[in-house]
């Protein structure tokens, strides 16, 4: 039987991403000899980019350079173009890390010329040719994982739902705030084919939030095994990236450190 989110995105329409030709290496910088010391962090649906915080202030006590982007969340190639603008202005390699929907968007942008690696903190992975909505397909959402529909297509988490589907871990007063702050997305972004899969050339890493009631945890491990991943297992709930950002900054660390050149 479908949840209520699978029906909604299900639902959403279907669009066409148009290619956007990526910004060639600047000359004499080669991503194959530099070191990575950039990391680029991409927050996922009903959130904005304040939630990586503690992921930035741990990453730069470790001496890298933290983008943060601010996805609007308004369709898919918006935040596909948000991406590629924040990591057209790094100065050398980086990692891309994405939360949830977060997941989706790097596995498009991911295949930028300056992406090293890609760490994906309990994120959605679609392959070239799939939708978002696809990855749902025989798995079923946690019941506390409540998605309301406005009018115009957008998609809120339930306010009274918020804290026990979203960030069961956070204190109350997070919980709180996390749920005002929270950043609607338009539901259609799910039913867009993506043109690229940059997993499949690039090394993957993997955080997995255990006690996740935003997917089923089959769902998870699913798709980090299908795209090769190293996996990181945590337990927590959702907002893993906020609650617990020291292991998320570790695995980061970890990325940039061993990310290889050229494909797998």
């Amino acid at each position: 039987m479908k949840t209520m989110l699978q029906s909604l995105i299900l639902a959403a329409s279907v669009a066409t991403l148009s290619p956007t030709a990526l910004q060639a290496q600047p000359a004499g910088r080669s991503a194959d000899q530099a070191a990575v010391k950039n990391v680029v962090l991409v927050h996922g649906a009903f959130a904005d980019g304040s939630g990586w915080r503690k992921v930035y202030e741990d990453l730069t006590k470790r001496g890298y350079r933290v983008t943060i982007v601010q996805n609007p969340l308004t369709s898919f190639e918006d935040d596909v173009a948000a991406t590629r603008r924040a990591l057209d202005r790094q100065d050398g390699p980086a990692v891309l890390v994405g939360h949830s929907w977060g997941g989706t968007v790097i596995t498009e942008a991911g295949i930028h010329p300056k992406v090293r690696g890609l760490v994906y903190v309990s994120a959605l992975s679609p392959d070239a040719g799939e939708t978002t909505a696809q990855q749902y397909g025989g798995y079923t959402t946690p019941p506390e994982f409540v998605i309301e529909k406005s009018e115009d297509g957008f998609g809120f988490i339930k306010p009274d739902n918020f804290a026990a589907g979203f960030a069961a871990d956070a204190t109350k007063a997070d919980a709180d705030f996390l749920k005002a702050s929270q950043v609607p997305i338009n539901l259609a972004s799910f039913g867009v084919k993506l043109q690229h899969a940059a997993w499949r050339t690039k090394p993957s890493w993997a955080v997995i939030a255990t006690e996740d009631k935003a997917f089923d945890q089959r769902m998870l491990q699913d798709m980090a095994k299908r795209i090769g991943a190293k996996v990181t297992n945590v337990p927590a709930s959702h907002a893993v990236y906020f609650t617990q950002a020291e292991v998320v900054a570790t695995v980061i660390d970890e990325a940039a450190q061993q990310s290889g050149a050229g494909a797998r």
